[in-house]
């Protein structure tokens, strides 16, 4: 299999009105954050994380951001601290901004779920479009995308990278239907660091066009916080230290499907729209999660993604770039 396909056409992006977070203009600042010996994260002011463990001659890199561009700016700052190669990048999910910067890394294997890989074939052109035209800033050179990412190797329930000498072992898990369907955490288990991908958020909003809101909301973060983490590193926000930084990122993000799914809910039960189910839903949320980083952006997809859930519509609509206007004009007007 190869590790990309040039069959899309990368420019089509450009074409989609401008909306969502096309007004996010400004320079995030990133911070390089050592959190152990070898191991690494990226954070950006609630723009996609990322990380790398080192292994005792290879590097595993955890995420691979929007374009080889923005991946190179990445790898730069990762080897002031070491030039071990890139043997492993794994990607937790299929999203667009978190994967398509692969070709940057060199990697001898790309892991993913099996799950990852599937979704990628069904749909993975589609959310290109989709996510390039929300979050245009983190397309950063979007024509230096080579094409679509595939992994190289998958699993279905737990995969372990033996780190080398006294370096423990890096656990690739599923936890259950979440963000996606494929969602993995990476477990760097002699320091007991996790990487958790977009199943946490701390003080960042969630994104959930493609979730799987009541498993994520119950035994997905149940198995996430059965890991007893001492660091974790989520998809966006800052490094939670400390069991109880850790447990109160996760209970931030099952607080906020709760939310949803109540409000959702009851606008359904009293034969509501699904305007009002988002208008319900922006006024639950507001105080306490308004301010946090793409909020506004990603209510109105959230929203429309639960809806069709609890209307037993088991799995996620295909998002488009014209489908994203609709909702977007819709609920947003």
């Amino acid at each position: 299999m190869h590790a990309i396909d040039q069959s899309f056409d990368y420019l089509r992006w450009f074409t989609v009105t401008s909306f969502a977070s096309s007004a996010d203009l400004g320079e995030k600042e990133q911070t390089l954050e050592v959190l152990a010996e070898g191991v690494y994260a990226l954070t950006a002011e609630g723009d996609p994380n990322i990380g790398a463990i080192e292994g005792e001659d290879f590097v595993v890199c955890f995420e691979a951001l929007a374009t080889p561009v923005a991946a190179q700016s990445w790898l730069e700052k990762l080897r002031e601290h070491t030039d071990k190669p890139v043997r492993y990048l794994i990607l937790s999910h299929y999203h667009a901004v978190r994967v398509l910067g692969a070709s940057a890394f060199d990697a001898e294997t790309i892991v993913a779920h099996e799950n990852t890989s599937a979704l990628i074939e069904e749909r993975g052109k589609e959310d290109w479009a989709s996510e390039f035209g929300r979050m245009p800033r983190l397309a950063k050179q979007a024509d230096s995308v080579p094409g679509l990412t595939w992994p190289t190797l998958t699993f279905s329930d737990k995969l372990t990278i033996d780190l080398g000498g006294d370096r423990g072992n890096l656990v690739l898990q599923y936890h259950g239907r979440g963000h996606t369907e494929g969602d993995v955490t990476a477990w760097v288990d002699k320091h007991k660091i996790l990487f958790a991908g977009d199943l946490v958020e701390a003080q960042a909003a969630l994104y959930t066009g493609d979730a799987f809101h009541r498993d994520w909301a119950g035994k997905t973060l149940d198995n996430v916080k059965a890991l007893g983490a001492e660091v974790l590193i989520g998809g966006r926000g800052a490094v939670s230290h400390g069991q109880d930084a850790v447990n109160a990122a996760i209970e931030q993000t099952r607080g906020f499907l709760a939310v949803m799914i109540r409000e959702v809910g009851a606008v359904q039960q009293r034969g509501g729209t699904l305007k009002q189910a988002f208008e319900a839903t922006h006024e639950a949320l507001h105080e306490q999660y308004g301010h946090w980083p793409i909020f506004e952006h990603c209510l109105p997809f959230d929203v429309s993604r639960v809806w069709d859930e609890l209307s037993g519509i088991e799995r996620p609509v295909i998002w488009t770039a014209e489908r994203d206007r609709e909702v977007w004009d819709q609920l947003q007007s």
